[in-house]
C-alpha cells in the first residue's frame, strides 16, 4: 500500500507568515469493516510501479488532482514501522506514506471516499475515527510536521 500525507498552510491572519499547517484525510465507504472510518488518500501499487508513481497515480484516481511528493513519513523506534518496509498495518499489509502538496486540481472524493477534510495538524486530528492502523502514523505526522 502505498498512501500521501497531503498538507497545506492557511493564514489566518495577514501578518502569520508560517499559517497553520493542515492535512487532507479521507473518509471511506468500502469495505464495510472500515465505512465511516478516516484514513490517507492511496492505494495499491501495480505490478513493477514504483512507490512514488503509485502514490501519484492514485491520489489521481481516487482524488483527481495532481501531486508533488516530499519526503517519506518514517517512525524511527516506533514499533509499528520498519526502514525496510513502511507502517504495518496487518499481519500481512504495510504502507509507505510519503508527504506532499497538491500541485494541480481540486481535491474531490471519486473512488472509495465520500468526504474529504482539510484538518489542523494538530491533536484535534486524533479525534477523527481513524482506521486502527493509520493512528500511530498521525501521531507520527503530529510530532513532525505539527506546530
Amino acid at each position: 500500500m502505498v498512501a500521501a500525507a497531503l498538507m497545506r498552510r492557511v493564514h489566518e491572519h495577514q501578518e502569520d507568515a508560517d499559517g497553520v499547517r493542515q492535512m487532507l484525510i479521507a473518509r471511506r465507504t468500502a469495505p464495510e469493516s472500515v465505512a465511516g472510518l478516516w484514513e490517507f488518500p492511496g492505494g495499491k501499487l501495480e505490478p513493477g510501479e514504483s512507490l512514488r508513481a503509485g502514490v501519484v497515480r492514485e491520489l489521481q484516481e481516487e482524488l483527481g488532482v495532481e501531486v508533488e511528493l516530499g519526503a517519506e513519513v518514517t517512525g524511527p523506534g516506533h514499533a509499528g514501522y520498519s526502514a525496510e518496509t513502511g507502517w504495518r498495518l496487518t499481519e500481512r499489509h504495510t504502507m509507505r506514506l510519503f508527504a506532499g502538496v497538491v500541485a494541480e486540481g481540486e481535491p474531490f472524493p471519486l473512488e472509495d471516499h465520500d468526504r474529504l477534510d482539510w484538518v489542523p495538524l494538530t491533536a484535534e486530528l486524533l479525534e477523527y475515527p481513524w482506521i486502527p492502523a493509520d493512528r500511530p502514523i498521525v501521531e507520527q505526522l503530529i510530532k513532525d510536521y505539527g506546530r
